[in-house]
């Protein structure tokens, strides 16, 4: 919006300490919903084939495990769409404390359930609605969650501020992986199988209780009051980012496509790879997978930084090709089931991963101009979440089983790099002056004199 008859007005910004707050309650938030979300993903490579769909074929049991650690990116979707919606249209708030109600919800009900040997298939059908729920909460946090830092900080340090939401889920990974490997150490297998495991579930009540108290006492965003203020909203966001912004949208869902088949790698299918293929014991596996989620709680947010120095795009790109040569070095690097050797090479497929996912929230928001910027991140987020990280599990299981090598799983990995390196390259630079004429308008003494 132009402004005439004087100097521009100075856009309204944030005290320093309403920065800060907006930080961390991305960054918790996100971290505590995340341990829901984790904590199945772990659970199922470990315990929940066996509990919810028994099978004298360990194999079976684990791919329909895996099955419902997809359906709740298949859920996400619906996240996406109605509360990304719902973020451009009554504000970023009062969508981030909705989400985190669902999940943490979804996730406490899942640690009171009955397994097959109580209720029969019931148990798996309801296992398989509560991951559902879950997917739909964590389908309209992580938009919400990116625009409540970013929108608080400068947005020519989008790249930094951003990163807040993307420390929660290595963070909630460390959590929830902390939690199964304690229980997993200090429990014997047959008490992990019978209580155990739901411990780490019930834990979501606290700590969902601590998230709503962060996030109420956070004000809406500067962008989107401004917005509020001039009358800037779209009144149907999704349909406008269909029809003004069809490149963006395509090139933010690529773009993420392989850093979530990455960090399924290395996180999730490490597990069910490590145990039974290497022979290792699953609180070792878990043990590794610790420490590389501790190392990106660090990185990530670095490379948020410092794609506000170097190009945005050059920064994801050459981490996404690193990630794909490193995917054919990895499989036989661990051949042995050294916990050493597993553990170091989880790290640097993290750190590369890491890489990717630092600006990756920035970038996603860049796309999209601040009025369709929820419900535009929202999408991209969740259906690239369907074709990458929903399947990637049990593609892997799957490819693993069907060759018997390791080969065909670094090809498929190498498949979704050349995705992202697309939308990398279809997608468009910062346009932080987008923000700063939303701010200024607000700003102005009063109506903007007419042409």
């Amino acid at each position: 919006m132009a402004h005439t008859g004087g100097p521009a007005p100075t856009p309204l910004r944030p005290a320093r300490g309403d920065v800060v707050r907006a930080f961390v309650a991305s960054l918790s938030g996100t971290a505590l919903e995340w341990y829901d979300f984790a904590v199945y993903s772990a659970a199922s490579a470990l315990v929940l084939g066996q509990l919810f769909f028994p099978s004298h074929d360990p194999l079976a049991a684990t791919l329909l495990a895996f099955s419902t650690y997809a359906i709740g990116y298949i859920a996400r979707p619906l996240g996406g769409f109605v509360f990304g919606r719902l973020g451009d249209v009554i504000g970023r708030k009062k969508v981030l404390i909705s989400t985190l109600m669902l999940i943490g919800v979804a996730t406490f009900l899942i640690g009171l359930l009955p397994t097959y040997d109580n209720i029969g298939p019931t148990a798996a059908v309801l296992l398989v609605l509560l991951r559902f729920a879950q997917g739909v909460g964590v389908g309209g946090e992580w938009g919400g969650a990116v625009l409540l830092s970013s929108e608080f900080g400068d947005p020519r340090k989008r790249g930094f501020f951003a990163s807040a939401a993307q420390v929660g889920p290595p963070a909630g990974n460390l959590m929830a992986n902390g939690v199964l490997a304690l229980l997993g150490l200090v429990l014997t297998e047959d008490q992990f199988l019978s209580w155990g495991w739901r411990v780490a579930f019930l834990l979501s009540g606290v700590l969902v209780v601590f998230g709503l108290w962060i996030r109420a006492k956070l004000e809406e965003t500067p962008v989107f009051q401004a917005m509020e203020q001039e009358g800037e909203r779209s009144a149907a966001p999704i349909r406008d980012v269909f029809r003004e912004q069809p490149r963006q949208l395509i090139a933010a869902i690529l773009s993420r496509v392989a850093p979530d088949v990455v960090y399924a790698l290395f996180t999730v299918f490490v597990l069910t790879y490590a145990t039974q293929e290497l022979g290792l014991e699953s609180g070792t596996a878990l043990a590794a997978v610790l420490i590389g989620s501790s190392v990106q709680v660090f990185v990530i947010p670095f490379a948020g930084w410092l794609s506000d120095i170097v190009n945005r795009r050059l920064l994801y790109g050459a981490a996404a090709v690193g990630a794909a040569v490193w995917a054919f070095v990895f499989f036989p690097l661990i051949s042995g089931g050294s916990f050493a050797v597993l553990a170091g090479g989880i790290v640097v497929g993290l750190i590369l991963h890491s890489l990717m996912y630092g600006p990756q929230a920035a970038f996603v928001a860049e796309q999209f101009h601040p009025r369709l910027r929820s419900s535009g991140s929202s999408m991209a987020y969740t259906l690239a979440g369907v074709i990458g990280g929903a399947i990637a599990p049990l593609l892997f299981t799957f490819l693993l089983a069907r060759f018997g090598t390791w080969v065909p799983l670094s090809v498929y990995i190498t498949v979704t790099v050349v995705l992202t390196v697309i939308g990398l390259l279809l997608g468009r630079n910062p346009v932080p002056e987008e923000d700063d004429e939303v701010l200024e308008a607000a700003a102005a003494p009063g109506p903007s004199p007419s042409a």
